[in-house]
């Protein structure tokens, strides 16, 4: 079992060191192949540099490997450690997620069925004090408690798109030109 508490009460001073915002710890893989997935982002540009990637990757496994020593590893086993920034269809896992994304599409799957239903598609709508807004494709509007969110992600559409530029388009053209011959 994975303490989240007391992963989280480590990873997340070390992304606030560096600038960084913590947006999601998860633990998923099962035996076969377990894996801490960690994702953050600048505050600033909602994205992450390689860089950013490789070195808050070190300062995790610095840390861990550190309370490995001490025997107090909050993760028993091997692991690999997977550093990302949340990427375009982006995890939902803050109150604040909600409101900067509203007017996008998303996909929001309660912990128990409301009203009947557990999946909710459709324009995120921003929040009413603890609740996530969202109007689905039948034009209703759903109020949702955040504590009852179970997952939430953004939908890959032409107007995320556009909505997320990139830090840097340097070498797109050269990365083309190789992939076609």
């Amino acid at each position: 079992m994975v303490d989240f508490d007391a992963l989280n009460a480590i990873i997340a001073p070390e992304a606030e060191a560096m600038g960084l915002a913590l947006v999601r710890v998860a633990f998923f893989g099962g035996d076969s192949d377990p894996t801490l997935q960690v994702m953050a982002e600048r505050p600033d540009t909602r994205q992450l540099t390689i860089e950013d990637c490789a070195d808050l990757s070190r300062r995790i496994s610095e840390k861990l490997d550190a309370l490995e020593e001490a025997g107090k590893d909050p993760i028993e086993g091997a692991y690999r450690l997977e550093v990302s920034s949340p990427g375009i269809d982006r995890p939902l896992t803050r109150m604040a997620d909600f409101a900067d994304w509203a007017g996008h599409e998303a996909k929001v799957t309660l912990k128990e069925k409301r009203d009947g239903r557990q999946r909710f598609n459709g324009t995120l709508l921003g929040l009413d004090g603890e609740n996530v807004m969202i109007l689905d494709k039948e034009e209703v509007e759903h109020k949702l408690p955040f504590d009852d969110i179970e997952t939430a992600k953004l939908v890959l559409t032409d107007k995320l798109i556009a909505a997320t530029v990139p830090l840097s388009i340097e070498g797109a053209d050269e990365m083309e030109e190789e992939g076609q011959d």
